[in-house]
């Protein structure tokens, strides 16, 4: 669940704003994390390989809404696809029972450091345990590719959970600012 990005909005948005404390936080060695339980159900980590646009953006709203993600939303179609289609930039969907639970997006376009762009779960899949499982997974699918750094953002508007999970799972805050996000309905 990582912090929106206040970029200027489109001539839809009703120019709401709110204010966010966004936390930045890293990884500089692949930790050593206990393997988590795995699920109850069929549960299932897919790679989307060059995703349709339609289907990057259900994703991230199904997951993204309730924490007022707005950053991949004020992109047009041929600007979110140049992201997204990057060899670089791989996006994870987490599957329960045959049904998209969550999804994750590592953007290792820099080579050096690897970021966790995008993670979180559907609401309906929330407070199911499958928060640490997923994010485990991600982090190794990460790690794969050698980055020296892993890191991330959150900010006060992501879920409660968000910023104790990350820290669990070894990332470190190395930086906190106040910001403001401007809001879409």
């Amino acid at each position: 669940m990582t912090a929106p990005n206040s970029q200027s909005s489109p001539a839809n948005s009703e120019g709401k704003r709110a204010p966010v404390t966004i936390t930045y936080l890293e990884q500089t060695a692949r930790p050593i994390l206990p393997t988590p339980a795995t699920p109850r159900g069929k549960v299932a980590i897919l790679r989307v390989e060059d995703p349709p646009v339609h289907f990057y953006r259900y994703l991230y709203r199904l997951v993204g809404d309730p924490w007022k993600w707005v950053s991949r939303r004020r992109l047009d179609d041929a600007a979110l696809a140049e992201i997204i289609h990057d060899r670089s930039v791989y996006v994870y969907v987490l599957y329960v029972n045959g049904a998209p639970g969550g999804f994750a997006e590592i953007d290792n376009r820099d080579k050096t450091d690897a970021e966790l762009k995008f993670f979180g779960l559907a609401p309906d899949f929330t407070g199911r345990g499958l928060g640490p499982y997923f994010l485990t997974n991600i982090i190794d699918l990460a790690w794969a590719h050698s980055p020296k750094r892993l890191r991330l953002e959150t900010c006060s508007l992501d879920h409660p959970a968000a910023l104790p999970l990350y820290q669990k799972m070894g990332f470190r805050v190395f930086d906190r600012r106040e910001g403001e996000v401007e809001l879409i309905d």
